[in-house]
């Protein structure tokens, strides 16, 4: 989220048509070979996916009905194997794994009906991967083109903590608009791979180079031939007549960024030295920093604000005439910077909303700057900053929990979307009333039956605490069949209110 327009622009580039930014996603149209170049070269692309039916649906046995009306002898044989993944944006679809599981019965209820066989389901590596989204009642099922996600290069030998996902650091460099026309820094390099990707935005290199396989090489249709011309057309590729260099103060993660970035075949291209961010010099040719810093949330220091502090003075007083972009969550930190930013661009890391925000170093004021021709921002720029809505109202810079697990990845076949407008924060508020008058009244409920109890206990009325129940005769209630303990002297309320919240709740 956040690199769409990035996308289009690369979509563009490539030669496809029609190109519209939609919600994480950007459409297209195109034959076979511009979906092979799609996933063999665009930067910023998680997956390409080719819809084969749209339709309507406002339950899941509508989606059932829909899916079977397809031939699916067109796309798949008994003896292959295939998966479905599922998207969804909708007040009446809440589970996506309940819509997969529709999806797979109806294609395998018609193999059965058709041919008395039916394919097997494989989620670790089918035949044919399908995708299903659904946004409200709008339907689109796909063939999924990719198989796993295009962040996973194939480049990364080795990891260190909360590594920056590959899409999202080409992301980066590409809305910076560094071309490979200066020296490239990442003075906080940790395994590479923004120094990677870079690499390869300068060198105009396909970051499908070091994959494996594609999804759609397993297609009944694939073009060995064609795709093999794609794959050894190396002539866009560019000289670079610059250098990338990358700092890290841990040496650990030096090594493994240096392995990562053999494998890639880019040694020549990348230098990688131990250093800390501190001892960070001016450096002798014009120069551009793009870095990831400790945010405090999967990795962080042992003085995180110092750390934010001592960047911006290393900026400040070794870093002229230069740009320096940095990505980071906390506005805390940024604040301890000290600098003013040109610009700021929100960005998702996984699940955290972060801002990537960009840093001109000049030497002398911003009047003298700007006197002598020198651009803050570009007219873009200012009409992009100044837009409406383009961050959320008093925005706090906070984890989204609900979304933690299913986007660690930022791999759109596991992203549910969760809905964050005013009409459903106002359901919230009501929905959280509710809860607090009911614990209220449950409370209140609790404490009359811990009163009752130690009452009886006092008086001893014929009731038997030793077998752990009272024995109603009369009544014919067993107390102690539900749970209730009274031999320990009191019923033991307080398990059964967390209970009880955690039903509300959820």
């Amino acid at each position: 989220m956040g690199l769409e327009p990035v996308l289009a622009k690369e979509l563009t580039q490539l030669g496809a048509n029609n190109v519209q930014i939609g919600r994480r996603m950007v459409s297209f149209t195109g034959n076979k070979e511009m979906m092979y170049r799609a996933n063999f070269q665009l930067h910023t692309a998680i997956r390409i996916l080719k819809p084969i039916r749209h339709f309507k649906a406002k339950s899941a046995d509508d989606v059932y009905e829909e899916i079977k009306k397809i031939d699916w002898l067109n796309y798949l044989e008994p003896e292959k194997t295939f998966a479905v993944d599922a998207v969804v944006f909708s007040e009446e679809f809440r589970h996506s794994k309940f819509v997969s599981y529709k999806v797979k019965d109806a294609i395998v209820d018609q193999f059965r009906e058709k041919t008395g066989k039916r394919p097997n389901i494989s989620v670790a590596n089918p035949d044919i991967r399908l995708n299903i989204h659904i946004a409200e009642d709008h339907c689109t099922l796909s063939l999924d083109s990719s198989g796993e996600s295009l962040h996973r290069r194939g480049y990364r030998q080795e990891s260190v903590e909360a590594p920056l996902n590959e899409v999202l650091a080409a992301g980066m460099i590409l809305m910076s608009g560094w071309q490979g026309d200066t020296d490239f820094i990442d003075p906080m390099c940790g395994s590479g791979t923004i120094l990677i990707e870079a690499a390869l935005i300068a060198r105009n290199m396909a970051p499908g180079l070091f994959r494996k396989e594609y999804a759609f090489e397993k297609w009944a249709d694939f073009d060995a031939d064609l795709f093999d011309e794609i794959y050894n057309d190396d002539s866009q590729e560019r000289e670079f007549k610059h250098h990338i260099y990358g700092y890290d103060i841990d040496m650990k993660a030096v090594n493994t960024a240096r392995m990562n970035v053999k494998a890639a075949g880019l040694s020549s291209t990348i230098t990688i030295e131990q250093q800390d961010f501190k001892d960070f010099v001016q450096p002798r040719n014009k120069s551009i920093i793009i870095t990831n810093p400790p945010y405090g949330e999967r990795i962080s220091t042992p003085d995180l604000l110092g750390t934010y502090k001592m960047i911006g003075e290393r900026l400040k007083h070794q870093f002229k005439g230069n740009d320096a972009w940095i990505l980071s969550y906390r506005e805390e930190c940024f604040e301890q910077i000290g600098l003013k930013p040109s610009i700021k661009i929100p960005l998702f890391n996984g699940s955290l909303e972060c801002e990537f925000r960009r840093y001109q170093m000049f030497d002398g004021k911003l009047k003298d700057f700007r006197f002598e021709g020198g651009v803050v921002k570009t007219e873009e720029e200012k009409r992009q900053m100044a837009e409406k809505h383009r961050f959320k109202k008093e925005r706090e810079f906070k984890k989204r929990l609900e979304e933690a697990e299913q986007n660690e990845e930022a791999d759109i076949r596991s992203f549910t979307f969760h809905r964050h407008d005013l009409e459903q924060k106002e359901r919230k508020d009501r929905e959280n009333q509710t809860i607090r008058k009911e614990r209220t009244l449950r409370k209140d409920w609790k404490d009359r039956e811990d009163r009752t109890i130690r009452k009886d206990h006092k008086e001893q009325r014929g009731r038997d605490f030793k077998k752990g129940g009272r024995d109603f005769g009369k009544g014919g209630r067993d107390f102690g069949k539900k749970s209730r303990n009274f031999g320990k002297g009191g019923r033991d309320f307080n398990n059964r209110d967390r209970r009880f919240d955690d039903d509300v709740e959820d």
